[in-house]
């Protein structure tokens, strides 16, 4: 089994909050290929990175997850792509887990 872990932001560059809808969506999209999925949304989690110039920056973060037999890379691909044009990122962090349900 493994677990995918998608970390999307919650704010734009400049601050601003992303409309709602932006994350309804993507919650709909995962729930509908994989039937079902667990977003973390009442506790934002906090990314701290250097930039370039190493500048620390912050960002709060949504962590939507999915369980799944098999991991189609190639899906995960696009789907990151369309996530990264969408939220205006340079890099959407996906990333998947191998786990042993006990």
């Amino acid at each position: 089994m493994n677990l995918i872990q998608v970390l999307l932001p919650i704010y734009d560059n400049t601050g601003q909050p992303f409309p709602a809808s932006f994350h309804k969506a993507v919650k709909d999209e995962l729930a509908r290929h994989f039937g079902g999925m667990t977003a973390y949304t009442r506790a934002p989690a906090e990314g701290v990175w250097n930039d370039e110039e190493g500048v620390q920056t912050r960002d709060d973060i949504i962590v939507y997850e999915v369980m799944t037999d098999i991991v189609d890379a190639g899906w995960w691909k696009r789907f990151r792509e369309r996530l990264e044009l969408k939220f205006e990122q340079r890099e959407v962090l996906v990333r998947a887990h191998s786990v042993t349900k006990l």
